[in-house]
């Protein structure tokens, strides 16, 4: 983990933390070839160079993005109980992260890449 991530992450209360570590380890499981990086003032992975995903933790969800509306459209019916806006898929920190959704947000984020 970078320092800044790191710090990121210290700096969260730990239900916020515990989420944001499962969200890191689905991203790393899906893409472990991708870098970590600290945009925008929060944690980020890059794939050869090219931002893949970012993701943030706030008061009652985590965030992850881009999600774009093609992923949003092709993953409805999994997204349907999620608040979302254009580009954020709101994660609740009250419940457990869900894993499975995230490795196919981000196995969509990488096909839109073209990876």
């Amino acid at each position: 983990m970078i320092p800044k991530v790191r710090a990121y992450f210290t700096a969260q209360p730990p239900k916020a933390r515990a989420a944001l570590e499962k969200i890191r380890a689905a991203i790393r499981s899906v893409a472990p070839r991708a870098a970590e990086a600290f945009s925008y003032r929060i944690p980020a992975f890059k794939l050869d160079g090219r931002p893949l995903v970012w993701y943030a933790a706030f008061k009652n969800h985590c965030s992850l993005y881009p999600m774009t509306g093609a992923i949003r459209r092709k993953l409805a019916r999994d997204l349907k109980q999620y608040e979302m806006s254009k580009g954020t898929v709101r994660l609740p920190v009250a419940k457990p992260i869900p894993v499975g959704l995230v490795k196919k947000l981000v196995r969509a984020r990488l096909a839109e890449l073209g990876r």
